[in-house]
């Protein structure tokens, strides 16, 4: 569980890293075997132990272990759907504002990974899910890294977004959504927005951005598009350069801010 102190427990996810920086997201039970290629190391070895400690397998392979963070869980975690990449979920809560007791209404939570973002961040959300295998595995994924506790503040429901929202929802600060055609629900989220509201939609193709923001138009302002890039770098001594390898292209990033219910603007 996030935010966890002290000695490992039974029943806490711990993340294992080996010496090829490898990673295995583990849950530590009382009579629990990690197995690997390189034999297997007893859960018992790491249970009752501080973080930071090193085991070795029965064949000699040392695991450093540390409890996940939330960039380690949402890489590792069980998954139905892709997960948007860390390098986009920390954006998105910025450009939609997060902040604690804000009501967000999402729609295609997929395996929680944006969920479980914004309820750490202090969010209230509602979800609408058209697959109850994806509703079910974020649920799970959720009350596994922050907790049962979590889940009060996360109410999801199958639905289809498209067709329209249920009639309870609303009013909601904020509207985020990961669907193949948000342009689809601007107008049943401009029916669950408070005046000020901010939508932030998520897609992989700059089509799909450019169709969203032609729907981001008269009741809505201060409407951009963006993406990001992650490009890592190698460090070793005097030997400075970029990583061969970078996180380019995952997705887009389009967000506006809703005027209100009859009013209308220009500038979009």
């Amino acid at each position: 569980m996030a935010g966890r102190e002290g000695p490992f427990d039974v029943g806490e996810r711990v993340l294992l890293l080996d010496h090829k920086r490898r990673r295995y997201l583990v849950t530590l039970a009382e009579d629990g075997e990690f197995h690997s290629h390189a034999g297997f190391v007893p859960h018992a070895d790491i249970i009752g132990s501080a973080e930071g400690i090193v085991v070795r397998s029965t064949r000699g392979a040392e695991y450093t272990v540390l409890r996940p963070t939330l960039e380690d869980f949402v890489l590792e975690m069980p998954r139905g759907a892709q997960v948007i990449y860390p390098k986009d979920l920390a954006p998105i809560c910025m450009l939609a504002d997060i902040s604690p007791g804000v009501r967000v209404l999402e729609s295609g939570v997929g395996s929680g990974a944006l969920s479980m973002t914004m309820l750490r961040a202090g969010a209230h959300i509602t979800g609408v899910e058209v697959r109850e295998d994806f509703a079910n595995r974020a649920r799970a994924n959720v009350a596994a890294f922050l907790g049962e506790e979590a889940l009060e503040a996360y109410d999801v429901r199958l639905g289809d977004a498209y067709e329209g929202l249920p009639d309870d929802i609303g009013p909601v600060g904020r509207v985020v959504l990961d669907l193949p055609e948000p342009w689809r629900v601007v107008p049943h989220a401009e029916k669950v927005l408070m005046p000020g509201g901010i939508l932030v939609a998520y897609t992989p193709s700059i089509t799909q951005a450019a169709q969203t923001r032609e729907a981001l138009k008269g009741r809505w302002v201060e409407s951009r598009t963006l993406e990001v890039l992650h490009r890592g770098w190698h460090v070793d001594g005097q030997a400075v350069r970029p990583d061969h390898r970078m996180v380019a292209h995952t997705g887009f990033l389009t967000v506006g801010r809703f005027l209100g219910k009859g009013r209308g603007s220009s500038t979009s």
